[in-house]
């Protein structure tokens, strides 16, 4: 009986983290994706991908260029669709599948954007150098 529990147990944290991984974009834990920041015609474009949370959660960016922060939603019905960002005053609610493009004035070097969703469970930085 006890071999059971254990197979049932076994099975049944393999499944979380499998649905973890899944519905988080398979992103890893930490957040971390590279090459999430491209510069097209002389503008930065930070890409942020919103569903189960903000990934990547932490981005380093360039300061004192014109950005747009890229939010991709795909399938996203949960609160990372209800997006905040206080420094820019910006609150919007995402489309549940789509871009939606957050124009960002220059930043100076060593200031962080935060982002967050309605409820405060999940949130990304952006920090520009």
């Amino acid at each position: 009986m006890n071999v059971k529990i254990i197979t049932l147990s076994i099975v049944a944290i393999s499944a979380i983290v499998a649905g973890f991984i899944l519905f988080s974009g398979g992103n890893p834990p930490n957040g971390q994706v590279e090459n999430n920041v491209s510069v097209v015609d002389g503008k930065q474009i930070i890409t942020i991908n919103a569903k189960g949370g903000y990934f990547p959660k932490t981005t380093n960016a360039k300061a004192g260029i014109a950005t747009a922060i890229k939010v991709d939603t795909q399938g996203t019905f949960d609160c990372s669709s209800a997006i905040t960002i206080p420094a820019l005053g910006y609150r919007n609610n995402l489309p549940p599948s789509g871009e939606t493009l957050i124009d960002v004035p220059p930043q100076n070097a060593g200031t962080t954007l935060r982002g967050l969703c309605s409820m405060g469970m999940y949130s990304f930085a952006i920090t520009f150098n």
